[in-house]
């Protein structure tokens, strides 16, 4: 068995709460179940979301067993192929994003024409709003987008609580756990394989 981690488990504090205080402490306690499941169940993260990670944890708290049970590896973009149906269907996502990003604008400037004295505050909204238009359900980096290709290319199983990662998951087929439920899945895990004693 295979996940690919992202880095929400470890950060997003409404999930981190089911495994730590913070991120060192999060990734503590998945590094010791990684530990019990060690040679029967393979924890991934593609470099870009292990130097996010990273960028959270203090690393020196939790060398050596970040690096014994957290493989690192980019997905082989050179080999993987995405079926058509991907591209058309985020062209067609990002014009609807886009399409939903003017309307929001459009109604930032209407409120602000009628309301001088609060330009700050619209302009605050229009910001989150439009970021929401935007960003919400896609896929929005290429960190993300290593995340889904590695699962891919592996067969493995994506780990995360993004909307966009999840939403692209579903679409093409890969098997994905929200990650608010991980800790149950890695228990679950921890009992079953250690009753076959593998």
């Amino acid at each position: 068995m295979k996940f690919v981690l992202d880095t929400s488990i470890f950060v997003n504090p409404e999930v981190r709460k089911n495994f730590g205080d913070n991120p060192t402490e999060a990734m503590k306690t998945f590094l010791s179940y990684a530990e019990k499941l060690f040679g029967k169940v393979e924890f991934y993260m593609p470099p870009g979301i292990y130097r996010e990670v990273m960028h959270f944890v203090d690393s020196e708290e939790l060398r050596p067993a970040i690096e014994l049970y957290i493989i690192k590896k980019p997905p082989n973009v050179h080999e993987l192929k995405i079926p058509a149906f991907v591209v058309y269907e985020l062209i067609e996502d990002i014009r609807r994003r886009i399409d939903k990003g003017l309307r929001v604008a459009e109604k930032a400037v209407r409120e602000s024409v009628l309301d001088t004295d609060n330009v700050d505050n619209i302009i605050q909204k229009l910001r989150r709003n439009y970021r929401r238009a935007l960003r919400e359900g896609i896929v929005d980096s290429k960190e993300d987008f290593e995340l889904i290709l590695l699962a891919m290319e592996l067969d493995a199983t994506i780990v995360s609580a993004d909307v966009g990662i999840l939403t692209w998951a579903q679409k093409m087929g890969i098997k994905w756990v929200d990650s608010s439920v991980f800790r149950e899945v890695l228990e679950g895990l921890v009992e079953k394989l250690e009753g076959k004693n593998l």
